[in-house]
């Protein structure tokens, strides 16, 4: 399930704290895994993790399936670069998250959309929400936007680290909505999305969500 040159995402298991660590899968044996040192994602520098750490670890398959597992900091080891070993609990014990529990955040985006087959004139707009599942676009009831439609978005991802992610998300157009005023709402659902871009996808949404959080609106 898991394989070498996959990104995981970790998180620390009983901490209140909203960090979160990326790293890759450089090489297995049995149920130990051995990855590059982690980065805070946050503040981009290398983080020391302890032996006997528990963590929360969770990655995308090259299908786009997304799954966590429970894992703990066995040790340190340098082959041809410093490594940590994670323990492995076995594909059996995988959670897989579905897309209804992927978390919705109501923001807004900057988007180019373009056809996957050439039937309709690019534009830009801004989402009204967004998930690592799915997104809902603001489009003008001008628009040539149809349900089931295949479309390329760019997105413009504002992270908390004031820096800003250009992901590119494969879409079918779901439902269209019409809205009050000159907008429409059209719902669309990623797909073919890349095990990277997915997690810098879930990880704008949970900034997102983890900042709301702090001014007091309900998420």
């Amino acid at each position: 399930m898991i394989k070498i040159g996959d990104n995981i995402i970790l998180e620390n298991k009983y901490s209140e704290n909203s960090e979160q660590y990326k790293c890759k899968l450089v090489e297995r044996k049995g149920n130990d895994l051995y990855i590059d040192y982690p980065i805070n994602i946050s503040t981009d520098r290398t983080v020391f993790l302890l032996e006997g750490t528990p963590l929360k670890a969770n990655f995308v398959t090259e299908s786009g399936s997304h799954y966590y597992f429970d894992t703990e900091v066995k040790g340190r080891v340098k082959l041809n670069i410093p490594m940590v070993i994670l323990s492995y609990p076995g594909k059996e014990h995988l959670i897989k998250i579905q897309r209804r529990q992927y978390v919705r955040v109501e923001t807004s985006v900057d988007v180019a959309v373009h056809s996957a087959r050439g039937e309709f004139a690019p534009f830009t707009t801004i989402t009204d929400d967004i998930s690592a599942g799915g997104a809902a676009l603001l489009t003008d009831k001008n628009s040539n936007l149809k349900p089931g439609f295949d479309i390329e978005c760019w997105f413009a991802l504002p992270m908390q680290n004031g820096e800003y992610e250009y992901r590119k998300f494969q879409g079918k157009v779901g439902r269209i909505i019409e809205g009050q005023g000159h907008m429409n709402k059209a719902s669309v659902q990623f797909y073919e999305t890349s095990g990277i871009d997915r997690q810098v996808l879930l990880r704008f949404c949970f900034e997102r969500q983890l900042a709301m959080k702090k001014k007091g609106l309900p998420v």
